[in-house]
């Protein structure tokens, strides 16, 4: 050995861990003033609520995006102003869409969305069932009329041959 006394496997973990640790560093840190505990617990509600435009898979509580952190100002001063949740949700949807909501809302543009697991679980089902109609199991011991005669012809050409 050349002084190094860690192996390289050791090494390698010791990187991962160091990269794996070193990313919490880098989550959003950012610090709003309320008044009081429930604009603080809304603040949060509709920030997990509300899906970040660039990221598209984080909220806009989770997101380092600068247009997510823009959102989070824009929802902290309207929280301020004194609008409701609804007036807030209303605003955010006006500006950047329907995709800003985690849960969208059901109307004939998202219809499709909301129905689609539904109509999916039904079309397997009857596909299911459609290829299970044709495999119906006999009863034990019993053959079909084609397998009784061809079961009667071998016996019988058996019974020749003895």
């Amino acid at each position: 050995m050349t002084g190094n006394m860690i192996p390289t496997g050791a090494r390698a973990l010791c990187l991962l861990l160091g990269l794996l640790f070193s990313s919490a560093t880098l989550a959003v840190i950012e610090t709003y003033e309320f008044e009081d505990e429930t604009l603080r617990t809304r603040f949060a509600d509709l920030a997990d609520e509300l899906r970040c435009p660039k990221c598209q898979n984080q909220n806009i509580a989770d997101s380092n995006a600068p247009i997510a952190a823009d959102l989070r100002k824009q929802l902290h001063a309207q929280l301020h102003a004194g609008r409701s949740d609804q007036e807030i949700v209303e605003y955010m949807v006006s500006r950047y869409g329907e995709f800003v909501l985690y849960r969208p809302r059901v109307n004939s543009v998202t219809l499709v969305l909301w129905a689609a697991p539904a109509i999916l679980l039904l079309l397997a089902v009857l596909v299911l069932r459609s290829s299970m109609r044709g495999r119906a199991p006999a009863a034990p011991g019993t053959l079909n009329p084609d397998e009784q005669a061809k079961l009667d012809a071998l016996l019988a050409e058996d019974k020749e041959q003895s």
